[in-house]
């Protein structure tokens, strides 16, 4: 596909509720979920998934053929396939085919946006993929632009895509980290005329990088927070409706330790992260900081872990009604709960005023 290239009730669909946000029509509140296709290998198919809650499925990352395309799922050929069939049930969901990725997803942008003939040659294959399956557009999972080129070539990528993948019937997306760091070489004001939504990825605020503890994803605090990571993205000329807050759907453990601010001896779960399905451990006590908006478990196997529950979605999705952003969305589908923990319903139903 991209090969070389690149990571309550519930409703019987949306809200008939809609406006016009960019230049194509979406829900009141997006509510949005990547699905990454590795997870098809833990028996989570598309038929697995509840979608009555998710306005737009990111599917990620497009660099697994086999899952992607010929794999036998859901009585077709492939997870995309087996998503868009879903779509006769969920008519106003959207599917958009999430490219890159953190890591070793992202390394060949910078190579493939700076010449002019790669550069055609996504564009070709990325329109082409779409309209194959019946997709609605692309998400560009650049992470990140490195220097002031590359985020010059990413800002000209983006142009180029919205030409092949013109709206309204496309839709063209970004997904990017929060820090300023990671933003500073883009010209976010530029890059947003030709995006209908920048997913901003409002977690990892801490993790086995760092020598001390501290939440994920808090609301709200220093050195980062989501409202810190908003102010700036905001000022920097995107506009609010095109801002999608970032939740994960993991938590992050620090063994040796019962909060932020702490020296830990290592990390619990795999690589460091449960599914928030998983949490709290068994024998921990889950605690709720209303103040940072975060929360976390502590005790058993993974010591200090640091998550979102429904308590902080809530926050979250009130923060986003309040400075009257765009929605919010989830990393990922398959780590949620079901029934009265689950985040994405959570956001749904808040945002939704259910």
């Amino acid at each position: 596909m991209f090969s070389g290239m690149f990571r309550r009730r519930q409703p019987a669909d949306l809200p008939a509720a809609a406006e016009s946000v960019g230049s194509y029509e979406v829900p009141l509140y997006t509510n949005a979920a990547y699905y990454p296709n590795w997870r098809i290998y833990k028996k989570q198919p598309p038929s697995s998934l509840r979608l009555g809650f998710i306005s737009h499925v990111f599917y990620a990352f497009a660099c697994d053929e086999w899952a992607d395309t010929q794999m036998p799922v859901d009585g077709t050929e492939g997870c995309l396939r087996a998503f868009v069939q879903l779509k006769q049930q969920y008519s106003k969901m959207k599917i958009i085919l999430s490219v890159g990725g953190g890591g070793k997803g992202s390394e060949n942008f910078a190579a493939v946006a700076h010449s002019r003939s790669r550069v055609e040659t996504f564009l070709r294959s990325a329109r082409a993929v779409v309209d194959q399956f019946g997709l609605d557009g692309i998400d560009v999972d650049w992470e990140h632009p490195a220097d002031s080129k590359q985020g010059k070539d990413y800002v000209r990528l983006l142009a180029k895509l919205r030409e092949v993948l013109p709206a309204p019937r496309y839709v063209l997306t970004t997904c990017l980290p929060a820090g300023q760091w990671a933003l500073r070489n883009i010209d976010l004001s530029a890059a947003q005329q030709y995006l209908d939504m920048v997913n901003l990825m409002a977690y990892d605020f801490s993790g086995p990088w760092e020598a001390e503890t501290g939440h994920q994803a808090q609301l709200y605090g220093s050195p980062i927070s989501g409202y810190s990571a908003v102010e700036y993205v905001l000022s920097q000329g995107v506009p609010a409706r095109k801002l999608i807050l970032g939740v994960p759907v993991y938590g992050r453990s620090f063994l040796g330790s019962n909060g932020p601010g702490q020296r830990y001896t290592g990390t619990g779960g795999e690589d460091g992260v449960f599914d928030y399905s998983d949490l709290p451990r068994p024998g921990a006590q889950e605690s709720h900081d209303k103040q940072a908006g975060a929360a976390s478990c502590v005790g058993a196997d993974g010591g200090f872990v640091t998550y979102d529950v429904p308590a902080t979605v809530r926050q979250k999705a009130q923060f986003v009604i309040s400075s009257k952003l765009g929605g919010l969305f989830y990393w990922h589908i398959c780590s949620d709960a079901r029934g009265p923990r689950s985040l994405i319903e959570t956001g749904y139903n808040t945002l939704h005023d259910m």
